[in-house]
């Protein structure tokens, strides 16, 4: 335990100018360094965290948070399986779909594509289509019509605008076994545009019946489900899959998407760690800052000892000095690093005006500004490391200092 003539002393050396312009210029570094590196390091973690739900916001847009489908792989009365599953509690929305891999042709120009049957009525009640559309609209989408609605990029690749026509062509077998595809002629009646390659460039919307009449197996290949909270979601449906009977399997938008997140579990942890690398080498700084203090004041510590200071004060008065300079440092980090993290938005286009560059060109990158997303878990988690490595660099010091013996030190004196 430090003690108050512990706390004013380490005061002292603190603010002392005597141990020289070297030891002064190691103190400053080291306050700096661990600042630096909190500052950066809630900056950066908080950025991860906005791009984590701006990649999950995108994603689920056109994504259901969780499906009931066939455990054969078969069809279901997906009208009947929406209505049973709306009724459960959590659920907010659930409609029936149908989903088959096409080839789309337009002229000269052909692309692979996922064809998915939506009821238009339902459809917004489980995903953001509506707000993501660019052109036409999903009223369009009428049983019989022979409508459908591609992603922008997928209309950029096949060349096609609202109103042309397009050939669907999905792969069935005939009578006899040989591949005999399914062709019918759509017209375009709407383009979306979420911001993300595995929707603008590979999905394309029709009517339910329309991609039904075009399956092997007529009728919905299951339903789709969003629930009041998304995290909730993975348990949710599979509890709501056993309560509807045997024979549903669910899927939910952790497994889907499984390559994303688990890409953001593995950077998250990696560049915290690399970060930390830089309060640990400004704590290493505090070390030899302190070793160097305590070789200039040696004769103080001689002296305090004669007067009857125990070596568990000299101690104490070198944690506390190297706990005032580094939890200094860190605080003044988080800060800096809450208040940069909080303005992110702000001060990246201002160094773009002033340095004339672009971090996301909005012709290459769909996200054109950097999103941020402060969690106190990040935050509380840094503190608590760096403060913990400054305590811990104090240690060797003071129990060096600890060990100085006063008649060697004054013998001479």
């Amino acid at each position: 335990m430090i003690l108050p003539l512990e706390l004013f002393v380490a005061l002292r050396y603190v603010r002392s100018r005597e141990a020289g312009f070297f030891v002064s210029f190691i103190t400053w570094v080291s306050l700096l360094g661990v600042a630096l590196g909190v500052a950066a390091l809630i900056t950066i973690l908080s950025v991860m965290n906005g791009f984590e739900g701006e990649l999950r916001g995108r994603l689920l847009s056109l994504s259901a948070h969780a499906t009931l489908v066939a455990a054969d792989g078969g069809v279901v009365d997906g009208q009947a399986l929406a209505d049973r599953a709306r009724r459960a509690p959590g659920v907010v929305g659930a409609a029936a779909y149908a989903e088959q891999q096409a080839l789309l042709v337009h002229g000269a120009e052909m692309s692979s594509a996922t064809l998915r049957g939506i009821d238009p009525a339902r459809e917004g009640s489980v995903t953001m289509i509506d707000r993501s559309l660019i052109s036409g609209s999903l009223s369009a989408l009428l049983p019989g019509a022979n409508q459908i609605v591609l992603g922008r990029a997928l209309a950029f690749q096949l060349r096609v605008s609202p109103g042309d026509e397009l050939t669907v062509m999905v792969p069935a077998a005939g009578g006899d076994g040989e591949l005999a595809p399914r062709i019918r002629a759509f017209t375009v009646a709407g383009i979306f545009e979420v911001g993300l390659q595995d929707h603008d460039a590979t999905l394309a919307l029709a009517h339910l019946d329309d991609v039904g009449a075009l399956m092997s197996q007529r009728g919905a290949t299951g339903v789709r489900l969003r629930f009041v909270d998304v995290f909730q979601a993975p348990a949710a449906a599979k509890a709501l899959a056993a309560s509807l009977g045997p024979g549903l399997e669910s899927r939910d938008w952790t497994l889907e998407n499984a390559s994303y997140f688990r890409a953001i579990r593995i950077e998250k942890p990696m560049m915290t760690l690399i970060l930390l690398l830089v309060v640990a080498v400004a704590a290493f700084n505090i070390v030899a800052m302190l070793v160097m203090v305590v070789r200039a004041k040696r004769t103080d510590i001689a002296i305090l000892r004669t007067l009857g200071l125990a070596p568990r004060g000299v101690v104490g008065i070198f944690l506390a000095q190297g706990v005032l300079i580094g939890w200094s440092g860190a605080l003044l980090g988080i800060a800096g690093g809450l208040s940069l993290a909080a303005n992110v938005g702000a001060v990246v286009p201002f160094l773009e005006q002033t340095f004339g560059f672009r971090v996301f060109d909005a012709d290459v990158y769909y996200v054109t500004e950097i999103p941020s997303r402060i969690e106190s878990g990040d935050v509380i988690m840094v503190a608590t490391v760096a403060l913990l490595l400054t305590l811990t660099a104090t240690f060797y010091p003071a129990l060096r200092a600890a060990r100085t013996e006063p008649a060697d030190v004054l013998r001479y004196e």
